[in-house]
């Protein structure tokens, strides 16, 4: 089975959970950007609890995904790692992953869809989550699961129904449908069993 998505900043587990389901991901690039969805904004479970960690971009008026730059507003690399690093270095694999993960906040990449889509190859290597991923074209989506609207806040939350470890959990509760780092970041290599057992029960 074939999905179709949108490329997400460090994407909900949600979008993870589909994945783990399926054979091959159709990333669609040349929709139109929309902001305050998932395309750049990911939420980590901080301390006092959901932070929400929003990319500037430098866009105007209608503009495909693979159009939108990122914006060098603001301090925006220093400040997402720090909150990173504050939310998960208590983490069991933190340690382990940091480095896959801080580059990406020390050098430039110019366009979102680049910076999205590099991450994710990222996570999926770490997960051992390899999917063969394509650009989407009409062509190729016949009988292809559209999980484009996990893209908006707030969706998704009922593919995430096995909680797992959490850093903070005893003072926030269990927050689901986290980025894929706190997945990662807590779980490890287990981070694709809790995947496998919320994608038996979607």
């Amino acid at each position: 089975m074939d999905i179709i998505a949108h490329p997400l900043y460090l994407a909900p587990v949600a979008q993870y959970v589909r994945l783990y389901a399926a054979d091959r991901l159709l990333v669609d690039a040349d929709s139109q950007f929309v902001k305050q969805t998932y395309r750049n904004r990911a939420v980590i479970a901080a301390e006092n609890g959901a932070l929400a960690l929003t990319l500037p971009v430098a866009h105007s008026g209608v503009q495909a995904m693979r159009d939108v730059r990122i914006s060098d507003h603001g301090n925006w690399r220093r400040m997402h790692w720090n909150a990173i690093m504050s939310a998960y270095k208590k983490s069991p694999f933190f340690d382990y992953y940091a480095d896959d993960f801080r580059p990406f906040y020390e050098k430039r990449i110019d366009f979102l869809l680049d910076f999205n889509m590099q991450l994710h190859a990222t996570v999926c290597e770490l997960l051992g989550l390899e999917r063969e991923t394509v650009e989407y074209s009409a062509a190729d989506a016949v009988g292809a699961e559209d999980i484009r609207s996990l893209a908006q806040p707030s969706r998704g939350e009922a593919l995430c129904s096995v909680p797992y470890y959490q850093v903070f959990e005893q003072r926030n509760g269990f927050l689901p449908n986290m980025s894929i780092v706190d997945l990662l970041f807590n779980m490890g290599p287990e981070g694709l069993i809790v995947l496998r057992d919320c994608a038996g029960k979607y």
